[in-house]
């Protein structure tokens, strides 16, 4: 579904059963996943693309070197950059520097996400953070700049974990989680 007020350029790719709404425009070299949804005044600039079942809340620019993987969340009006030190007088098109947004993770209203990071897979940035540096996964991350303040869960609960054994549990799904005192890194934890 396509609202007759979006422009959807050719050479744009997008997936049959995706939606766009309002005031959009979708300009070529871009790319939407199957299951995505984008509100109202979305714009996706060349080179970025949405991996399948992202939503795209309204007032979202996705500039050229935005690459979000599959079910990631973008808040209303949260901002991408692609050039770290922008003058209008100087073309910096050649020195465009990519972004990664990995599968499930979500970014807050108004967060803005400076260029050339990743955010970690199923990471949370909360609402107004701006984020200078890359995102663990799992990483709950917030303040500006943002600094991480905790773990999530792949549902995205906030994971009280244990002062000793370093696990946790997520309240909804009952996933298990256990942090590496090695790596730092969270980790799911499998059922044997």
């Amino acid at each position: 579904m396509i609202h007759p007020s979006a422009v959807v350029e050719q050479g744009a790719v997008v997936a049959d059963d995706a939606i766009i709404w309002h005031f959009c425009h979708i300009m070529p070299q871009t790319e939407i996943g199957s299951g995505c949804s984008l509100g109202q005044n979305v714009v996706m600039m060349p080179g970025s693309r949405l991996g399948r079942g992202c939503r795209v809340q309204n007032n979202v620019s996705l500039y050229t070197g935005v690459i979000c993987q599959d079910d990631v969340f973008l808040g209303p009006s949260c901002v991408f950059t692609n050039v770290i030190n922008p003058r209008a007088f100087v073309s910096r098109k050649h020195e465009y520097k990519s972004t990664l947004v990995q599968q499930g993770a979500s970014i807050g209203a108004n967060a803005t996400i400076v260029c050339g990071v990743t955010i970690g897979a199923y990471a949370m940035v909360g609402a107004g953070a701006v984020v200078t540096r890359d995102v663990a996964d799992y990483a709950l991350v917030y303040g500006s700049p943002a600094r991480q303040h905790g773990w999530v869960s792949r549902l995205g609960h906030r994971l009280e974990l244990d002062p000793v054994t370093k696990e946790g549990t997520c309240p909804e799904s009952g996933e298990r989680y256990r942090l590496d005192p090695q790596t730092s890194r969270l980790m799911p934890m499998r059922e044997d």
